[in-house]
């Protein structure tokens, strides 16, 4: 039985409860030449060549008939499964009436073969199909998506298994993928529109004058004024969470919608693992299944060792592995909720496809904190929420470390630091006052709820890094906006107006990203490994995406090892117009 969260609305609610299915009132050329999205058992594709066609496909998520691009028809796309050390071919054909293309995210090939029109390739032309062919060099979770206009947005996505050649370091006895996304009956084009004339358009949340008197009964007249005065002197909000919310999203779990509630199956005493992969557009999703632990195995489709957690905040684009073991005959809920508590993705773990678990009641709206503006609290007394000690932070760098490093170890070894060209003016009307690392902060909404939260702190590799090179030099990008004008950039600078950043091949390089904005960034550097620098050396976790905190600081390192052209920015869909650069390695 599926129960309304007590602050969930009804509207929201009720675009849920008609399940996917056919689509009678949509033109006829639509119905007939391709197939309709029905409740259907996922499909895996294996080998090492596959068939891959791009279509427009009827859909009905909410009750409104609509139509979504599809791979293979499906929404998500199939599961493409890989073994590593092979070579795959694929073989996309577009049968829309615009290019398009895929992008496998995360995976280590060829630039020509990395699918960002404009980049590395031109795209695929209406009728035309094009075919992609690399070696798998990895193995893991990852993805793929369009990189053309805003189809990722309209259902071109799906999942990519990779077996490894040796044994896996853990075991288990049954795994799903768990594809989180958001869908709109709207028109992206119409979407990113509507945020152009206004940014909080889709934010009903925003305060109101009962909150200010709310507030002064609280904190008194002063406080309470003085407190919106400096948020409103920053141009920020302290409820700008998600640009795009439930009012005109549902969320979805493997395609389907909370009503619908996607099952998986497990036997008394299985260790599941659980493939967790973020292909949302815009949402930031908070992951728990009540009732048990999460053993948190993989990141990014790298191997990482076990930390065991009640939850876990997956940022667009980004993948974690998990091992449940369920020991009792009971219906768990895998229950994800977007960052601004406006909606939730919604399945099964059950002992039998008749039995559904009910979801728990979402956590309050969250509120933007001081930390968040780029404040740094440990000097006002607030100790939490900031970077461990990292060995080997330069002396150029030292303006970028958080407070209480050792001054000595920082001084040891120095890098230079590349200056970039940077600008200011309607672009950059937000700026953090402090920006701190905080990599074991985990979030807005997540901090002290009562549940073991993964945060970036516990990220360790499972393979040791301790004789990895040192970085030869440091960039640093400054991620910029107006959210009054909904603009976005790197440095104050928007992409169409951006040098491309040059990096020299066989370089260790390392990036800083400092976030003025109040948003959650999710930054993917497109062909190379991000190694975190999480403090601790000998363990540095590979990512392909990382998250940039608002008012945070954080730094990777990464080996330029991957000659031609790349794509590098937010993954934010409605962000990536602006807040994107082209990488040449030459």
């Amino acid at each position: 039985m599926i129960r309304l969260a007590s602050n969930m609305s009804r509207r929201t609610f009720v675009k849920g409860v008609i399940a996917t299915g056919v689509v009678a009132s949509l033109p006829p050329s639509v119905r007939a030449e391709n197939p309709i999205i029905s409740q259907q058992v996922h499909q895996t594709l294996k080998g090492t060549e596959f068939h891959l066609s791009i279509d427009k496909t009827a859909v009905n998520i909410t009750g409104t008939p609509s139509v979504a691009t599809t791979v293979n028809g499906m929404l998500a796309g199939p599961t493409l499964r890989w073994k590593e050390g092979e070579t795959v071919t694929i073989h996309v054909t577009n049968n829309l009436d615009e290019a398009t293309s895929i992008h496998w995210h995360g995976i280590i090939l060829p630039a020509e073969m990395d699918g960002v029109p404009g980049i590395s390739f031109d795209g695929i032309a209406p009728g035309e199909t094009f075919t992609y062919t690399f070696p798998i060099i990895q193995s893991g979770t990852y993805w793929y998506h369009s990189h053309s206009g805003f189809q990722e947005q309209t259902g071109i996505y799906g999942a990519i298994v990779i077996d490894p050649k040796d044994r896996m370091p853990y075991e288990y006895d049954k795994e799903y993928v768990i594809t989180l996304s958001d869908w709109s009956d709207e028109q992206p084009a119409s979407i990113y529109r509507k945020l152009k004339l206004s940014a909080d358009y889709y934010n009903f949340k925003q305060r109101t004058v009962g909150d200010f008197f709310a507030e002064v009964k609280k904190k008194g007249f002063f406080s309470a004024f003085n407190d919106r005065k400096m948020w409103n002197s920053m141009r920020m909000s302290d409820r700008d969470l998600s640009d795009v919310t439930g009012y005109t999203y549902t969320f979805l779990m493997n395609g389907l919608n909370p009503a619908t509630n996607y099952k998986t199956l497990f036997s008394k005493g299985d260790k599941v693992l659980l493939r967790f992969i973020n292909s949302a557009a815009m949402t930031f999703f908070d992951v728990r299944i009540p009732g048990l632990k999460m053993r948190v195995v993989a990141a990014d489709g790298n191997n990482v060792q076990p930390v065991s957690v009640d939850e876990f905040r997956i940022g667009v684009a980004e993948t974690y592995d998990v091992i449940v073991e369920p020991e009792e005959e009971h219906a768990y809920a895998i229950f994800a909720q977007s960052i601004d508590r406006s909606g939730y993705a919604l399945g099964s773990l059950t002992y039998d496809y008749g039995v559904e678990a009910t979801p728990p009641t979402m956590d309050p709206l969250p509120i933007l904190t001081h930390t968040d503006m780029g404040m740094n609290m440990a000097s006002m007394g607030d100790s939490k929420h900031h970077m461990p000690a990292m060995k080997g932070m330069t002396k150029m760098s030292m303006d970028q470390a958080p407070m209480g490093h050792d001054m000595a170890a920082m001084n040891k070894r120095t890098i230079p630091v590349t200056p970039l060209k940077t600008a200011s003016g309607v672009q950059t009307t937000m700026r953090g006052m402090d920006p701190q690392y905080r990599l074991d902060d985990p979030g807005v909404g997540l901090r002290d709820n009562g549940r073991k939260v993964l945060t970036y702190a516990d990220l360790k590799s499972l393979c040791s890094t301790k004789y990895d090179r040192y970085p030869d030099r440091e960039i640093v990008l400054r991620l910029t906006g107006s959210m009054e004008r909904y603009m976005w950039s790197i440095n104050g600078i928007k992409y169409e107006d951006a040098d491309p950043l040059v990096f020299h091949y066989g370089e260790r390089l390392r990036i800083t990203y400092i976030n003025d904005t109040m948003m959650n960034h999710p930054m993917h550097l497109h062909g190379m490994w991000s190694d975190l620098e999480t403090g601790d050396d000998d363990f540095l976790p590979k990512k392909h995406t990382i998250i940039v905190q608002p008012g945070a600081k954080i730094s990777f390192r990464v080996n330029v090892d991957a000659r031609g052209s790349w794509a590098y920015h937010c993954h934010l869909l409605y962000h990536m117009t602006d807040m994107f650069r082209k990488v040449v390695v030459a």
